[in-house]
């Protein structure tokens, strides 16, 4: 029983260390189990958009597989190597490694048993309250009943197992490698000062360098996300290099300003924080990834959550549309009136409505007065000039402002949506149109508004010009060709119900006549789109924070062990400074400023990596079609403001621990 009651012992003894390391285990097997039993569940299977929302919850149970496997060996190398010295000493009086492999095992099982049993029952606790939340987010009515998902259970308690056997092998892997001479002296060891290592600080800052502009000159949102990983492995990498080079570089150029240098707070700043540096610098590039993550996953998310209402307003400009494709004028017309009987059957009134034709087909646009085509599929930078050409006939035009129009055949009015054209005539299929009027008013689009590549309205003169635009088009793109498409857009009087009720009583009418005359048909309802919508942005929402915690979490203990680390090293560092004459309040002072800096520089550093990847994730929100630049830098504001407290907090909670030890 020697063994056994060894570990516990070790473990109590050492619980300054152990505690946080089991409360971050029990929190990651909590967190998995919900993610899983969540992704399992078939109450969210069965409300509108939840099928959405479950593909979500899948990924994210990969997501926290993959970082919890790569996080908990970091950790459990970082308590290991604080326990050398202990091992030491069990080696010297008289335990082999085999002996001390058998404490560490007793002691890995302890860990795992008390982090499973933590860790499932939060989970299996927290579970129904997360399941409540997402339906709360989705709108869908609470259910009543506990769930708990035996293959949750199963799936935490497999992938846990395997982590916890390869952590401890991990752990007798270190001891058996270590000599005894190196266990006992632990971190007593004098060290050389770092040298600056030049060619892999300038490797940092251009990897960071290239990263930045990557993110800063990506303009097409396609662009934008397939560009988005090769940014992010460039700033990692920047990071890890600048903090682990460019640091010790950057001091070494203070030391070596003598004028600067030989002060007495300089002095002893700069000497302190180039030790601090080769020690800290891998845990605080860590910390800063930790904390970029945390932004820029919480940022784009609560900014769709909370513009969600925007989005759907933009995608469905009105509350119902019927569409058809390639129909007569005359035909239609028989769909238009089966939409207005059936309104007036069911005594409802029509507030808007609007009925037209239009076509859009994508071109590509480099400047100049030309829209042209290529067949260069290859080219990836051309992404960044694709535009989509909208045309209405003026007819149609005119009917929506009540005001009569005339074109002539080469003549159009111009609608710019987000990027201006202010020329006075445009080229497209080797024909020149002049533009005789540039307008802010168009029929609203939700296709055109919700697109990721900017849009042109135009209107020309009639139905044969939209038909021959129709067919130059098919000659380019061949099947993939659009299709002149008639629609009909009404609002009414009525709430989300009467809505849903009269789209499902229309089609219902309506699928004889159009079965009869072989029409292609679809249509829209703005309500009915509204529940999968929120189960989209509903199910972002819950992963990015459900990753954001877990990120958080991680950067907790980091910071926690390197404050536990950082009050060992400078105990020594406190009576030395005594010893050459300095004043208590000095050595704190000198002390403190240096920790704050060391502690603090993750923290501005990853809010100079979310400013620099805005233009991009702005970009990729265009895809997920948030437009509204606005309330996106509100939203990353409040976010970081949010973060940088909850990150003062946490600095404040473990610098008392750091002086603790300090002054012991």
């Amino acid at each position: 029983m020697m063994y056994p009651r060894l570990a516990f012992d070790n473990i109590r003894k050492n619980a300054r260390t152990y505690i946080p390391y089991i409360l971050t285990c029990s929190f990651t097997i909590a967190m998995f189990y919900i993610m899983k039993s969540l992704s399992l569940n078939k109450g969210i299977e069965n409300v509108q958009g939840g099928n959405t929302i479950l593909m979500m919850l899948e990924l994210g149970t990969h997501i926290i597989a993959i970082f919890v496997c790569i996080f908990l060996f970091y950790t459990n190398s970082f308590l290991m190597k604080n326990r050398k010295k202990e091992f030491g000493v069990f080696n010297i009086l008289g335990m082999e490694k085999r002996h001390i492999s058998k404490v560490v095992g007793f002691e890995s099982l302890y860990v795992a048993i008390i982090s499973f049993a933590a860790g499932i029952f939060i989970g299996v606790i927290l579970d129904k309250l997360m399941y409540i939340l997402i339906l709360k987010i989705m709108k869908s009515e609470i259910p009543l009943g506990f769930y708990i998902s035996q293959k949750a259970i199963l799936s935490t308690i497999i992938l846990f197992g395997i982590l916890f056997t390869l952590i401890f092998l991990n752990s007798l892997r270190m001891i058996h490698l270590s000599k005894p001479i190196e266990l006992l002296k632990g971190g007593n060891i004098g060290e050389k000062e770092p040298k600056a290592k030049w060619i892999l600080a300038l490797m940092g800052v251009i990897c960071l360098g290239a990263g930045y502009y990557i993110a800063v000159t990506v303009k097409n949102p396609i662009n934008a996300l397939t560009l988005f990983f090769v940014a992010v492995i460039l700033v990692i990498l920047g990071t890890y290099l600048v903090f682990t080079a460019g640091s010790i570089a950057l001091l070494k150029i203070l030391k070596a300003n003598k004028k600067y240098y030989y002060k007495t707070n300089h002095f002893i700043s700069v000497s302190g924080m180039i030790y601090r540096m080769k020690q800290n610098a891998v845990g605080l590039a860590n910390i800063c990834i930790l904390s970029t993550m945390v932004l820029v996953t919480l940022s784009p998310t609560v900014s769709m959550i909370v513009g969600v209402e925007d989005i759907i307003m933009q995608r469905y400009p009105y509350q119902l549309s019927f569409n058809a494709y390639s129909v007569d004028e005359e035909k239609y017309q028989g769909i238009v009136d089966i939409i207005n009987e059936t309104a007036k059957e069911e005594n409802i009134e029509i507030t808007e409505q609007v009925v037209y034709s239009d076509l859009q087909f994508s071109t590509l646009y480099t400047g100049g007065d030309e829209f042209f085509f290529s067949d260069d599929t290859s080219d990836m930078s051309m992404l960044n000039n694709v535009y989509n050409l909208n045309f209405i006939t003026a007819k149609d035009y005119s009917a929506f402002i009540g005001k009569e129009v005339t074109l002539k055949d080469d003549e159009v009015i111009f609608y710019s949506d987000r990027v201006k054209y202010n020329k006075d005539s445009f080229k497209l299929f080797g024909k020149t149109y002049k533009i005789k009027e540039h307008t802010d008013k168009y029929i609203r689009n939700g296709l055109m508004s919700s697109d990721v590549c900017p849009s042109f309205g135009i209107v020309i003169k009639d139905i044969s010009i939209l038909k021959d635009l129709q067919k130059e088009q098919e000659n380019v793109y061949n099947d993939a060709c659009s299709n002149i498409v008639s629609c009909c857009k009404l609002n009414i009087d009525g709430d989300a119900e009467t809505q849903i009720a009269l789209n499902d009583k229309i089609w219902d009418k309506m699928e004889s006549y159009i079965h009869e005359n072989d029409i292609s048909y679809y249509t829209e309802c703005r309500e009915a789109e509204r529940d999968s919508a929120y189960g989209l942005y509903g199910g972002l929402f819950f992963l990015g924070m459900f990753l954001s915690v877990l990120f958080t979490i991680a950067a907790v203990l980091i910071i926690y062990y390197k404050q536990i680390s950082e009050g060992f090293n400078d105990k020594k560092r406190f009576e030395i400074m005594h010893k050459v004459g300095m004043s208590e309040h000095e050595v704190k002072k000198s002390i403190h400023s240096q920790v704050l800096t060391v502690f603090f520089l993750p923290l501005i550093t990853a809010g100079i990596h979310t400013a620099f990847s805005f233009p991009m994730v702005k970009k990729i929100l265009a895809m997920m079609q948030l437009t509204n630049v606005k309330l996106f830098v509100i939203s990353s504001i409040c976010v970081f403001l949010a973060f940088a407290i909850i990150y003062a907090i946490i600095y404040s909670a473990t610098a008392k621990i750091y002086y603790k030890i300090v002054k012991k």
